[in-house]
């Protein structure tokens, strides 16, 4: 469910503006091949950093790619919970929220 809306939105943004959205996937391969990271690490570093601005959007799709990029759920909830004493206990509880919405409730703990 969460991945059909959010696909709806990328698409249409990718029907009307097509050159802004070439833009944006652009950067984004160019920052993900900046440096030595890996793509799994790269995906966790910008799932924090989507939790970390209350992006539910952003946190369903980190949470997608760094599965993608072999992550595993307890990689992500560990992510997200190493984030506790910067940006506080209900961000991350709101965070792991809307990654359980990618993962599953019968996700492995």
């Amino acid at each position: 469910m969460v991945k059909k809306r959010a696909n709806k939105t990328y698409q249409n943004l990718k029907q009307h503006y097509p050159d802004y959205l070439d833009a944006v996937e652009a950067l984004g391969t160019a920052v993900r091949h900046a440096g030595p990271l890996d793509e799994q690490v790269v995906q966790l570093i910008q799932l924090g950093a989507a939790a970390a601005i209350h992006s539910e959007g952003a946190v369903h799709s980190h949470v997608r790619r760094a599965l993608e990029a072999g992550a595993t759920p307890e990689q992500i909830r560990h992510t997200l919970i190493a984030l506790t004493s910067t940006i506080g206990f209900p961000t991350v509880v709101a965070a792991i929220s809307w990654a359980e919405d990618v993962m599953g409730e019968g996700a492995a703990r």
